[in-house]
């Protein structure tokens, strides 16, 4: 992967800021055999306008890695701010110009076999690459009714974002573009609205939103708490969080999805039965065109979400510790 002519991107494992080709683990690596670690996606958006990149609420995703690290027995030694730092830093040597995906990764790095969280080695690695859209938020998704239901909280902690976990997303999300459709809608083991393979959902009624509350097993999402906050301060909407049956789903005027990577999302179809007009709806719009500008450092009473990225000439490898 080049950027500007240098080979590139940096990452930061055990310890060290490191070229991406000297940033790989062994296959005897506890992670890799039992899926014992956690992560977060974090975006940068570029803003052309301005020529700059902006980190969209960096310390709320670690300070949520390091709530799941803690679930997980994993120790982080950085703080979030030390974090942050580090990041900032990976992201101005790589010096992407357009939007990127940041992923920390926080494992158990020991080379040992058996199940288990304690006497286990730590490590946390960070990498980033270049992002474009994650769904088509310009046409909407066709989603499938997955027959993989949420895996409960009382099984794997849903606040903790563990990497294990999604191989039921994996699951889910295959199984709906093996049936041609573009996205899973998950359900709980009672058969309530749970979220996507990786986003959540939320639905519009008689000009109210509504979203599954925490106690349907999902993650607590980001993008999901911004966007109820944009709609609650900019357009005067609360939202619900509350239980929705699949026929509520079914019946909405509006539904879209929402995640770092999938951003805000509409959905206009779920097992062929058409969203409102089958069309993204206008609340879904509004809050697509808000979210496009704040996460960009567009609005000013939210700028303090973003952190921009202060961006030279790309170091060249020579350079690296």
């Amino acid at each position: 992967m080049t950027t500007n002519g240098a080979a590139l991107p940096w990452t930061f494992i055990r310890g060290q800021i490191r070229p991406l080709e000297e940033a790989r683990i062994p296959i005897t690596t506890h992670a890799l055999s039992y899926g014992t670690g956690c992560f977060e996606g974090i975006r940068g958006n570029w803003n052309p306008a301005t020529a700059q990149l902006n980190l969209f609420r960096m310390r709320e995703h670690y300070a949520r890695l390091k709530a799941s690290a803690c679930v997980l027995h994993v120790e982080i030694a950085q703080s979030v701010d030390e974090l942050c730092d580090l990041t900032v830093e990976l992201a101005a040597r790589n010096g992407f110009r357009g939007d990127v995906y940041i992923r920390p990764i926080a494992y158990k790095a020991g080379e040992v076999i058996g199940v288990r969280l304690h006497d286990v080695a730590d490590d946390l690695a960070i990498f980033m690459a270049p992002f474009a859209e994650y769904l088509d938020a310009q046409h909407g998704l066709r989603c499938r009714t997955s027959s993989w239901r949420r895996v409960p909280n009382s099984v794997i902690p849903a606040r903790a974002k563990a990497t294990g976990k999604y191989v039921n997303s994996a699951l889910a999300k295959t199984e709906a573009w093996a049936l041609g459709f573009d996205e899973a809608m998950m359900l709980t083991t009672e058969g309530m609205v749970s979220e996507g393979s990786a986003e959540n959902v939320f639905i519009v009624r008689d000009g109210r939103l509504a979203t599954p509350s925490a106690t349907e097993d999902i993650l607590v999402g980001i993008t999901r708490d911004t966007v109820m906050e944009i709609a609650r301060e900019e357009l005067g909407i609360a939202t619900a969080e509350r239980a929705i049956s699949l026929a509520e789903l079914y019946e909405a005027d509006e539904c879209f999805m929402t995640g770092t990577a999938a951003h805000v999302t509409p959905v206009v179809e779920v097992d062929q039965v058409p969203i409102g007009t089958g069309r993204p709806g206008p609340l879904t719009c509004q809050l697509i065109d808000l979210y496009g500008q704040l996460i960009r450092g567009e609005i000013p009473r939210y700028r303090t979400w973003c952190t921009a990225v202060p961006l030279g000439e790309p170091v060249t490898r020579s350079g690296h510790p």
